[in-house]
């Protein structure tokens, strides 16, 4: 998922080693999460543990590049990156040596439907590292000469995306499924709207989206409860009491089967396919989930890895993931192949998934793919950023505050005739797919300059 979720962070050499001490798994953590409110209102999830002296915290405000304006698409993004670049009475330079100067990682990053942060520290460094980050989120800058310089950087990037053709796969893979909706914009913007966005832009997303409603906190680390109270109050009892976010409409992705073609003149064919997926609320979500994982999403014993890769040599990876959102959901996958074999890969993966779709997994496919996802759970909480990460996901995802221990249970509950449902489900209408490379006519043709970017 990516969805993505990326920016530098301040990270101090000299205590490196220390931080490092944070691969530590917090293995006993995962059954004492609790649920933490502050004299001032402010819930999160928390774990205390004390097995190294760091503090790790992830948290959210509902909105995300939804809420960007029609036609400026990349303000959330833009303030994600700036929001850190001096606030109070800290100008960037000096912001960022403070971050520096006590070892303290300090990100913004915004997805579809939320804008998010992450803040981790040494425990003796907490009351400064949650200092800065109440400054960032209440008293950003937006200085003229910061803007620009970001801004350029956005669009520097924007423009390399233009001769990318995974960049471009993505992006028409999302208009074609979305249209019009703000899921089918780019979220870091494009080159015509990222220089129409100004300070005014900025700071009026920050007054509707950063709001104490819609916030969501999880704490692993070594910190006690009331100590951690006090620090949340401190960091965001001060910011609006309710965000005013503009309504976003639940959408369905373009029914398949559907092709879309972007020419680019590239030695190696980027394919991207996906279609209408299942949304996390669903009750049926977790059988997607296994039998995606028996498709495309176990790696190197996925059906179209051994079809693809193994067995006909046409890729070098090939992978496909579930991803949920707010409004909608998709499934979507990406490979890369010789322009000369575009074609071939393809007619395999619509083949595979056309296979699934009518038999359904194999019961020895379904218990091996059960097993690998029990097994993998603990393994991908094995830090304490790790943990804060997935509490987070958790809360924004509704689910109940003791669903680590319940998971596994709710994964052996899927049965094959679910699996095969799930299957027919997401496979069944066939594909989105999007091509970027070559036309067939020079797909043997040695690759010319690459066209200058707009």
């Amino acid at each position: 998922m990516t969805y993505p979720f990326l920016r530098r962070v301040a990270f101090s050499l000299a205590t490196g080693a220390a931080l490092a001490l944070a691969t530590v798994a917090p293995s006993q953590a995962a059954a004492k999460i609790q649920r933490l409110v502050s004299p001032g209102g402010i819930e999160a999830w928390f774990v205390q543990d004390a097995t190294v002296p760091l503090i790790a915290m992830e948290y959210s405000f509902a909105g995300g590049s939804a809420q960007d304006p029609k036609d400026k698409s990349g303000v959330a993004n833009l303030v994600g990156d700036l929001l850190d670049e001096g606030s109070g009475d800290l100008d960037s330079k000096t912001f960022h040596e403070r971050l520096d100067r006590r070892a303290i990682e300090l990100s913004f990053s915004a997805t579809r439907d939320s804008f998010r942060g992450s803040l981790r520290m040494l425990r003796d460094n907490k009351d400064e590292a949650f200092d800065l980050l109440r400054m960032a989120l209440t008293s950003p800058h937006f200085d003229t000469a910061d803007v620009e310089r970001i801004r350029s950087q956005v669009i520097s990037g924007l423009r390399r995306e233009t001769t990318n053709p995974s960049s471009l796969a993505s992006r028409k893979f999302l208009e074609v499924a979305f249209g019009d909706h703000p899921y089918g914009r780019q979220s870091n913007g494009t080159l015509d709207s990222v220089p129409t966005i100004t300070v005014a832009d900025l700071k009026d997303y920050v007054g509707r989206v950063l709001a104490k409603d819609t916030l969501k906190v999880a704490v692993v680390g070594d910190v006690d409860p009331a100590t951690l109270g006090k620090l949340l109050d401190q960091t965001f009892g001060s910011l609006p009491a309710n965000a005013r976010l503009r309504p976003v409409a639940d959408v369905e992705a373009a029914k398949p089967p559907q092709r879309a073609f972007v020419p680019l003149d590239v030695p190696q064919t980027v394919i991207t396919f996906g279609g209408p997926g299942v949304k996390r609320s669903d009750p049926n979500f977790m059988a997607a989930d296994v039998v995606n994982h028996i498709l495309g999403g176990g790696g190197l014993s996925s059906r179209l890895y051994r079809e693809v890769r193994e067995k006909r040599g046409l890729a070098y990876s090939v992978f496909e993931s579930l991803l949920w959102m707010e409004h909608s959901a998709v499934f979507i996958g990406k490979t890369g192949t010789r322009a000369d074999r575009a074609g071939d890969t393809i007619d395999a993966i619509e083949k595979e998934v056309r296979r699934i779709a009518e038999e359904g997994p194999t019961q020895k496919e379904l218990d091996e793919a059960k097993s690998y996802l029990k097994g993998s759970q603990m393994l991908a909480l094995d830090t304490s950023s790790k943990l804060a990460q997935a509490l987070l996901q958790y809360q924004q995802d509704k689910l109940p505050i003791d669903y680590i221990e319940k998971r596994n249970a709710i994964v052996d509950a899927v049965t094959l005739d679910d699996a095969k449902a799930a299957a027919k489900r997401l496979w069944g209408q066939g594909l989105l797919t999007v091509v970027v490379g070559r036309t067939p006519q020079a797909a043997a043709q040695p690759a010319a300059t690459a066209p200058k970017s707009n």
